[in-house]
């Protein structure tokens, strides 16, 4: 289903801002709006020429089932220059969720995991050790000590009384046992870390119906010899969580960072970086919300979710306007928990959505920025991060070496296996193909929130940040161990990558 927009019918600079503001917007069907398609945006947006009434007719066959006269024009505009505004920053969304509203039934879920399965399946099959894997009903027939490879999904997992891991795998043919021996310590201690429904490669050899692992292989990322950088020094800024409504909500905290952001606050380098900060990100938990845990009514400053949005949105109106703001949601956000989350809702967030230098993106998605001329710009891989309590409580290299401190551990393990929630509890979903949250796209910058406290790494180089919170430590939160480090804003120069973390708060 194509998503466009319902826009008020103004003058076209009107239809650029919207265009460049959001994917859906939701209003009521009226004479005072237009309905615009994702194709009439994009030559909107690209200020392209074109003969309307030649469009909508081409359109209106394509509906009827003649799509010859429509893909014609859409073939004649790819060829055709696009004007670009000067010195705007640029962002361009890669990936975005778009809802598309229907039942959903049992035969989802199977397309669901089969496109899963596929998409990482290719993914592996790219590696040299696995180009001649087999499906698991023909190894199954295969002699003793054979040497086999395969690729399958993790259904099972167990621990013998002699401590080795024993790994049910399946494919679309079959199932059978594969054996991590603890007499393989390095092979051993990464097979500990596996997560049920994963997709791995393995290679080992055959004996009674059952493969001696020798090797597992992750879908992973590709390492990179040479980082992406841009020559002008230019500003990108993470931020999450801001949890507006709650009574733990800093304030104070977040006034400071918009002084500074005005340029009314800092010292003279610290008002050099605000000087040259040209987007923003948001990832998440905008709100507090409501509902979301119970007893959260007691800890709510603004009881209701449209107030809350309210107050961000006059929060966020004060950063400048030549400022790109790029906003996702999280798992305290109006709307629903399962992800992919969509673009957030004009029922619940319509001052939000009207923010004029904001691109409203779904949870997870890509956003490229900064590309000119010369650059193709950087990728930014955003996911607000709700699987992450699960690979903390149930991965042991992750729990064992701090938890909910190290952030970048988790984020390092889901880009290995290149799925945001590759355990089928790990995270609410809903069962769409392709799946959005496989990680099919290697991002220049992967960046969450989520576990309210910053952390930056590097990973085959791509950068990772989880950005801070702006909500002082709740009561839940002491309970579980979190140990929150809020009002903290990790800067990077888009000129060399490195990245600095400001200090609004204590």
């Amino acid at each position: 289903m194509d998503r466009g927009i319902l826009l008020s019918i103004k003058d076209d600079d009107e239809l650029l801002t919207m265009k460049r503001r959001f994917h859906t917007f939701d209003y009521g069907a009226s004479n005072d709006f237009v309905y615009l398609n994702s194709d009439a945006l994009a030559i909107l947006a690209n200020r392209q020429q074109i003969d309307w009434r030649e469009f909508e007719s081409a359109r209106a066959s394509l509906e009827m089932g003649d799509s010859v006269g429509y893909k014609t024009i859409l073939d004649s505009l790819a060829t055709q220059p696009k004007e670009t505004l000067p010195d705007a920053p640029s962002v361009k969304v890669v990936k975005s969720y778009l809802e598309e509203p229907r039942k959903i039934v049992v035969g989802d879920f199977v397309d669901y995991f089969n496109s899963r399965f596929e998409a990482l399946r290719k993914i592996l099959y790219n590696r040299e050790e696995l180009k001649n894997t087999l499906p698991i009903s023909r190894i199954l027939a295969k002699s003793d000590k054979e040497s086999v490879s395969l690729i399958g999904i993790v259904k099972q997992k167990d621990i013998t009384k002699n401590n080795n891991i024993v790994l049910t795998i399946e494919d679309q043919t079959d199932q059978m046992k594969v054996i991590v021996n603890k007499s393989k310590p390095e092979l051993y201690a990464s097979s500990r870390d596996i997560v049920l429904d994963e997709v791995i490669g393995i290679i080992g050899n055959v004996g009674n119906k059952v493969v001696f692992a020798n090797n597992i292989l992750w879908p992973d990322v590709p390492i990179t010899n040479e980082t992406k950088k841009h020559g002008n020094e230019d500003y990108v800024l993470f931020l999450s969580d801001l949890h507006v409504g709650s009574n733990n909500f800093l304030k104070e905290d977040f006034m400071k960072f918009l002084d500074w952001i005005n340029l009314n606050a800092g010292n003279a380098g610290q008002r050099d970086i605000a000087s040259k900060v040209k987007y923003i990100f948001f990832v998440g938990d905008l709100i507090d919300g409501v509902g979301v845990y119970p007893g959260q009514e007691t800890e709510l400053a603004i009881k209701d979710a449209r107030e809350q949005y309210s107050e961000c949105a006059e929060l966020l109106s004060k950063i400048p306007k030549h400022i790109r703001l790029i906003i996702c949601a999280g798992n305290h956000d109006a709307m629903r928990l399962a992800e992919p989350q969509p673009v957030f809702s004009a029922k619940f967030s319509e001052p939000l959505l009207r923010l004029e230098n904001a691109t409203i993106v779904s949870n997870p998605s890509i956003v490229n920025i900064h590309s000119g001329k010369d650059f193709d710009g950087y990728n930014i891989l955003l996911y607000h991060g709700h699987s992450f309590d699960y690979y903390i409580a149930n991965v042991d290299s992750i729990r064992e070496q701090g938890g909910y401190d190290r952030a970048d551990l988790i984020m390092k393990y889901l880009l290995k296996r290149r799925h945001l929630a590759p355990t089928h509890t790990s995270t609410p979903y809903m069962p769409m193909s392709p799946d959005s949250l496989v990680i099919d796209k290697v991002p220049d910058f992967f960046v969450s929130g989520h576990i309210h406290k910053s952390a930056v790494s590097n990973y085959r180089g791509i950068t990772l940040i989880c950005a801070s919170c702006w909500q002082s430590t709740t009561a839940f939160q002491e309970k579980v161990g979190h140990h929150p480090e809020p009002s903290r804003v990790p800067a990077v120069n888009l000129a060399t990558r490195q990245v600095k973390i400001l200090k609004f708060g204590k």
